[in-house]
């Protein structure tokens, strides 16, 4: 398993990270297989959304915002319901189809992590899984 740290500055925040994790897909030296990418944290989440107009982003903040708005007299104690609430509709993983060595994504598509707690250190668990079987060198 490979891990990387992603740092926030805001409360909400979406984080392009498809850079580093072909960087970890690169160093595994895997050619064909899946990448698997995790967030351990909960409130914090992963998606794959458009990378070419950052309108899309601020779009889907603003709708999770009004969907799950941070003060609605939740029960939870910390304060910080809304930021679970929004990490579990955007979900904590993705997996992705590696092809000759490149994380296969759409060609207007990256992998974001959602901050919804921020700002916060915050880690990234990548795991390449290879698909050998019938290739040739």
């Amino acid at each position: 398993m490979y891990s990387f740290p992603v740092d926030t500055q805001h409360h909400t925040q979406f984080v392009r990270i498809d850079h580093e994790v072909q960087r970890i897909v690169t160093e595994s030296g895997i050619k064909d297989g899946v990448c698997h990418v995790f967030v351990p944290h909960t409130t914090a989440g992963i998606t794959i959304n458009e990378n070419a107009d950052p309108d899309v982003v601020r779009d889907i903040i603003q709708t999770l915002e009004k969907l799950v708005p941070w003060k609605a007299g939740y029960a939870h104690v910390e304060g910080n319901s809304a930021a679970h609430i929004k990490a579990s509709m955007m979900g904590f993983c993705q997996t992705v189809i590696i092809e000759h060595g490149k994380f296969a994504v759409g060609t207007w598509q990256s992998l974001y992590f959602c901050e919804f707690d921020g700002p916060r250190s915050r880690q990234v668990w990548v795991q390449v899984i290879g698909n050998d079987i019938g290739k040739e060198e």
